[in-house]
């Protein structure tokens, strides 16, 4: 498996002065060295994401930070096809909120469902401003034990950073969590920070941004999942 390339693609629209994409190729190539996997990664643009992408040559998918994205139906359509695909997927802070966005839509059928940022007037804006603004934050979560994000940490209490502003609306949450999406993980406020996708290898999505860590030097546990989820996946 060591000489088998794991291919992530890097769901977003890459721009050197975000920390977290500053962050994230530092995050990937830690986990190559830890693990001695050939791990190699493609930005791919969200408005060159369309029906004749070849999506189906990536292992994993990780839809990152700083939206709005250029292209919101081209991150949609990547997170749709890692969902149905069954493919490994991480979402974190802006791609937290593209992968409820998405879930949201095609499979409640919420057709009506906007992003806030984009569309604050709307009947279903289902990410909405936090109350508290979580910019250049760190907070601890508590994680549900037995999630694959705990299982990651291997623990149900961590602490992470932010650079967020939008988290769901409150006003939908119970009815967005009655099925197969699970709230995985909360502040200490109680609000919700991380959900799963029960039926799925690997669906993961945080409103917090692991791949910080590495910028302290610190491999982040929950790339190191996805990375495994690849490889099982394609095992």
């Amino acid at each position: 498996m060591e000489n088998t390339a794991i291919r992530i693609a890097l769901i977003g629209d890459y721009d050197p002065q975000v920390t977290a994409h500053q962050a994230i190729p530092i995050a990937l190539r830690m986990v190559a060295e830890h693990s001695g996997l050939n791990i190699q990664f493609q930005w791919l643009a969200t408005d060159c994401i369309d029906n004749d992408t070849p999506l189906e040559d990536f292992d994993g998918f990780w839809c990152v930070p700083a939206s709005p994205y250029r292209d919101e139906g081209g991150a949609l359509r990547a997170i749709h096809f890692a969902r149905e695909q069954q493919r490994p997927f991480l979402g974190t802070c802006g791609g937290f909120q593209h992968a409820v966005l998405e879930y949201a839509r095609n499979v409640l059928g919420w057709g009506d469902a906007v992003h806030g940022e984009t569309s604050p007037d709307a009947t279903r804006a289902l990410l909405t401003p936090l109350t508290c603004s979580l910019v250049e934050a760190v907070d601890s979560i508590h994680l549900v034990e037995g999630s694959l994000i705990a299982k990651a940490y291997e623990s149900a209490e961590i602490r992470e950073g932010y650079r967020c502003r939008f988290g769901v609306n409150p006003d939908f949450e119970r009815d967005l969590l009655s099925q197969e999406l699970s709230a995985v993980g909360h502040d200490s406020t109680g609000e919700l920070r991380a959900v799963e996708l029960r039926g799925h290898p690997f669906f993961v999505a945080t409103l917090f941004q692991p791949e910080r860590a590495a910028l302290k030097g610190v491999l982040p546990p929950l790339v190191s999942a996805l990375i495994e989820a690849c490889v099982r996946k394609k095992s």
